[in-house]
């Protein structure tokens, strides 16, 4: 009798031991996603473009050779906007309107709430030389206000993206405009002044490139920019040198939600 009495005992509880089983690895595979992923979910690959100036440091509306800095950025970030966003990527601008003024760090804290693939800064100078440059930051610098930036994976990512988008820029600008290669923050003026790290660089987490497309001052680059024809080519060179460093877009409708 008592022999029967455990035996009913173990039969009765072995059912047990994989329900929990199954219990315990439902609860494993269920775990909430992380935020990173939340924020992430069904969106797709985002570039961020800043039209340079105004800002604190400029307004970029000094006119030379019929046309200006500001207007400049500008017209080519919109059309730059159109070949990203007909290649399949999201465009943040950092600003909504030609004259809207927009601080530099401002500039930089939008593509990082977007979580930008990267920021590219669009820009023109002033010099003897003609032609374009692309500017990366390759140290940290300190802004005014103590902050120290970019982190070495920004600096290593910028870096790339310089190379990506300098490549793009001499095969389709060629015989239109000099090539001045790519350089680093260091190399400007307020770079130097703040370490080696434009304000733009120090407070961003995303690779970030700064291109200055033309020497306005110079007559024959002022007229290749001021012309529609040359601001699509122009667009177009970056656009091809975003999608070389950042791959091809993954658009809203294939992104799953983890």
């Amino acid at each position: 009798m008592k022999f029967l009495t455990a035996l009913v005992l173990l039969l009765a509880l072995q059912p047990c031991v994989p329900a929990v089983q199954v219990k315990k690895a439902k609860q494993k595979t269920s775990a909430p996603p992380s935020k990173a992923k939340l924020e992430s979910a069904g969106r797709g690959t985002i570039v961020c473009i800043d039209p340079g100036h105004p800002s604190e440091i400029a307004s970029g509306r000094n006119v030379q050779n019929g046309t200006n800095e500001t207007h400049v950025a500008w017209s080519v970030a919109v059309h730059l906007r159109d070949a990203l966003e007909a290649k399949g990527y999201e465009v943040v601008l950092t600003k909504s309107a030609e004259d809207e003024l927009v601080r530099n760090k401002d500039r930089a804290l939008v593509a990082n709430r977007a979580r930008a693939a990267l920021m590219i800064r669009l820009h023109c100078d002033a010099s003897q030389e003609r032609g374009y440059a692309v500017y990366y930051p390759d140290r940290q610098g300190r802004a005014k206000d103590g902050s120290v930036g970019p982190t070495q994976d920004v600096i290593e990512g910028s870096r790339r993206a310089a190379e990506a988008i300098h490549a793009s820029m001499n095969e389709g600008l060629k015989g239109a405009l000099e090539d001045n290669g790519v350089r680093t923050d260091n190399e400007t003026k307020v770079g130097r002044e703040q370490g080696g790290a434009l304000t733009g660089s120090i407070f961003s987490d995303v690779p970030v490139v700064t291109i200055e497309m033309v020497v306005l001052s110079n007559l024959e680059d002022a007229e290749f920019i001021k012309a529609e024809a040359g601001q699509r080519r122009m667009a177009l060179a970056i656009a091809e040198g975003v999608a070389r460093f950042v791959g091809p877009a993954t658009p809203v409708s294939s992104r799953k939600n983890d």
